[in-house]
């Protein structure tokens, strides 16, 4: 059931620019993981009604989440990036050229964790899509570099379904416990949509 709400929901949406449709194309063909349209949508929309300048990737992966960041922030966006492989970063700055982006991109290649740690000042929204077994490392971070009302977004909280499994691998496990804990901290109001594969949308207080 929920695979074909889902399909229902990604056939119900408008097009995407050229950009995010070359990009996303790409992701399928090199089964490489992005959020995809519906989440990319809602972190456009939560750019706009938040008035977000400041953003944070913690995985960026080739900028697909950026490009949407970007185009709801335009000329007025300062998109901090991280991922851990040069490649990456060389094809996400061809496809904002590419697309023409106006926004400020710096890419940190490296470990985000540690990324994080030297970025000075505070963010409107960071976004959280590292490794999973490392989720559980983020919520201090992230309280750290958030202003207050400013949000922590974190993506595949549902994990496919395996978040329900009574044997849960390691990483599925990290996603639990990240889960949990964010929803203890009493830094944060936190809230699960389950649009994809599920996403955290935590408030800091």
């Amino acid at each position: 059931m929920f695979k074909r709400i889902h399909k229902y929901l990604e056939g119900a949406i408008p097009d995407r620019p050229p950009i995010l449709r070359e990009m996303e194309q790409y992701a399928s063909e090199s089964n490489f993981p992005i959020i995809g349209p519906l989440v990319g949508r809602f972190l456009y929309q939560i750019t706009l009604i938040t008035k977000a300048r400041k953003i944070l990737e913690l995985g960026s992966g080739f900028g697909y989440s950026a490009v949407w960041f970007s185009l709801a922030t335009k000329s007025k966006g300062h998109i901090f990036m991280t991922d851990n492989d040069q490649k990456n970063k060389r094809r996400a700055f061809d496809y904002f050229k590419h697309a023409g982006l106006q926004s400020q991109f710096d890419f940190k290649v490296g470990d985000a964790l540690q990324t994080i740690k030297k970025i000075d000042g505070s963010f409107d929204i960071i976004l959280n899509d590292i490794d999973k077994a490392s989720y559980p490392k983020t919520i201090d971070l992230a309280a750290d570099k958030l202003r207050k009302g400013g949000l922590f977004i974190s993506d595949n909280i549902i994990w496919s379904g395996k978040v329900l499994d009574k044997k849960p691998d390691p990483k599925t496990k990290a996603i639990v416990k990240f889960t949990e804990n964010l929803y203890k901290d009493s830094r944060f109001f936190t809230t699960i949509m389950p649009i994809r594969d599920g996403v955290s949308i935590a408030v800091r207080l």
